[in-house]
């Protein structure tokens, strides 16, 4: 993601979250432990199916939704946990990306 569209959609988020006074409930633990959660439900859309079923001309369109919709609430809560530390996206996967090319 381009950094102008990582942080409009922090800001959307962030919008949400301050709408709904969750900001108590929006520490990094429990983002964190969200991430993890919603990590498992998006693995659990695939859990029965064969590596070849779980390709993306494999799936039918209700699964590709369900999947889709997880991938969303994943990177929401990865987006509001990156906001809340203040951790800049572009810059933190640029590095990680340079650490794994000089690794492997």
């Amino acid at each position: 993601m381009e950094r102008n569209i990582i942080q409009e959609l922090t800001r959307e988020i962030r919008e949400f979250a301050d709408a709904r006074d969750w900001q108590k409930f929006h520490t990094p633990k429990n983002l964190a432990m969200a991430i993890a959660g919603e990590a498992g439900e998006l693995a659990a859309e695939f859990q029965w199916l064969t590596p070849e079923e779980s390709m993306e001309n494999s799936l039918s369109r209700d699964q590709r939704k369900a999947i889709e919709l997880e991938i969303a609430d994943v990177q929401i809560y990865l987006l509001r946990l990156a906001d809340v530390l203040n951790v800049d996206i572009p810059e933190v996967v640029r590095e990680k990306i340079q650490i794994n090319n000089d690794r492997f």
